[in-house]
């Protein structure tokens, strides 16, 4: 019989379309699994922001996934509130992202500039590891990522945005 932490384990090779270097758990979208009884589960899982399209992709990964081990009633249910965040995702997560050219999320930090102080992102070049990085648009290649260059290197790169 497939238990919770079996589930919870599977989702390890359920990767996100947007960002396949990602499994749905570095994420951080899993909020819960619920084995109801041999045939019947409930995944709820949270948006990166409302209205993401690789929702529904990840949603039918994840009933095929279950359907193969043997689950014929899977209900996935999308849950909005509390609103999803980067601080849920694995620092592994965050480390592969580096590692596929996209600079994983910062917090922002508190900058003296001549006039006050002000929060700013700090955004690493994932390519050359400089701080001297610029935002180019505050959408890149999806909504959840920005387009950076750096300065140094002079290459483009993603940033998956901090939320």
């Amino acid at each position: 019989m497939v238990n919770e932490a079996t589930i919870w384990k599977l989702f390890e090779n359920i990767f996100d379309p947007e960002v396949p270097v990602l499994s749905i758990l570095d994420l951080g979208i899993v909020r819960e699994v619920h084995v109801k009884s041999k045939q019947e589960v409930e995944i709820v899982i949270t948006p990166t922001y409302s209205g993401c399209p690789a929702m529904d992709v990840i949603g039918m990964s994840i009933r095929m996934a279950l359907l193969q081990e043997g689950f014929t009633q899977v209900q996935v249910k999308q849950v909005l509130s509390p609103a999803w965040t980067t601080d849920w995702m694995s620092e592994s997560g965050k480390q592969k992202l580096k590692a596929y050219g996209i600079a994983p999320p910062n917090h922002k930090q508190l900058v003296c500039t001549p006039d006050a102080f002000q929060e700013e992102e700090a955004v690493q070049c994932p390519h050359c590891g400089s701080y001297h990085t610029q935002l180019v648009s505050r959408f890149g290649s999806t909504a959840c990522k920005a387009l950076y260059q750096c300065n140094d290197c002079q290459e483009p790169f993603d940033y998956f945005k901090c939320h």
